[in-house]
């Protein structure tokens, strides 16, 4: 029986590169459609419910996308809420790249430093992936720093983390190099296209910085001097990586999770779930 994967989208043209990711992972057949909204998603989601029989469900999945991550979680829970019983189809959730982003940089984080003991600075901590970082990071038991233009939207963003990662270290502050960078083991730069955060001068002068991973392509990118391409590359005694440096490995992930999906009818891929699946990706 074919693979297919139901691409609701909630911008109004579906994402190409979510369909050639897709394609690229041996879906047989792509369904795309956008402005998909909580109110029309209904009849979408009964059509992948109630076409195939109950063991053939597993063949049949949802993937969530859009540049609007807020409205992707959204669309995600209303999918969700319309499965009943044993009637499901696999979900999967990234909208703008989000969860797949942060799992690969984290991942990449922890290659270099032991997270757990480790004092880290996400900037543009209240974007998608920023936020989702500094949840997996907290996951991992590391002390994080969530910074923002916005004191409140940075503690906004820790009160959230903080229930779902209960006894998570984390600090709201906002980006001033001159505070937030003292004694860091490392930074991972998350914020909006063009805008940069650090300057080389400030940055490669931290003695205590490791590692700095800048998931910015666009010029000028977030931390100066690291170049898109950079990969594990030692930079005045930094590990440093840029955002084509960690896009390798978030393309590995993103379609290992739509391949997942195809295992069982009712995997929920969320933040959390993604990024287990980079974790067994190294592992193998």
């Amino acid at each position: 029986m074919k693979t297919i994967l139901i691409q609701l989208d909630t911008d109004p043209l579906p994402s190409s590169f979510d369909r050639v990711v897709a394609v690229d992972a041996g879906v047989d057949k792509l369904f795309c459609y956008g402005s998909v909204t909580p109110e029309n998603v209904i009849g979408l989601v009964h059509g992948a419910m109630f076409t195939r029989g109950p063991a053939d469900l597993k063949n049949t999945a949802i993937f969530v996308g859009g540049s609007d991550v807020t409205a992707g979680e959204t669309l995600l829970q209303k999918v969700i809420d319309t499965f009943f019983g044993p009637v499901h189809v696999s979900t999967m959730m990234d909208s703008n790249g989000s969860n797949t982003t942060a799992a690969a940089a984290v991942l990449a984080l922890g290659q270099h430093v032991d997270l757990s003991a480790s004092d880290v600075l996400v900037l543009g901590g209240t974007g998608p992936v920023g936020e989702r970082a500094a949840q997996l990071l907290a996951r991992e038991g590391a002390t994080v720093r969530v910074a923002s233009r916005s004191l409140g939207r940075a503690q906004t963003v820790c009160d959230r983390i903080a229930e779902r990662v209960p006894g998570s270290r984390l600090a709201a502050c906002e980006n001033d190099s001159e505070t937030t960078t003292n004694n860091v083991d490392a930074i991972i730069a998350a914020g909006a296209a063009g805008v940069q955060f650090l300057s080389q001068d400030i940055w490669s002068d931290i003695e205590s910085l490791k590692v700095a991973i800048d998931l910015n392509a666009v010029p000028p990118v977030g931390i100066e001097g690291i170049e898109v391409t950079d990969k594990a590359a030692d930079k005045t005694g930094k590990i440093c990586y840029g955002a084509i440096g960690v896009g390798g490995f978030k393309m590995k992930i993103h379609k290992a999770a739509i391949q997942k999906l195809f295992t069982t009818n009712d995997a929920v891929l969320d933040t959390e779930a993604i990024y287990e699946i980079g974790q067994e990706l190294l592992n193998d």
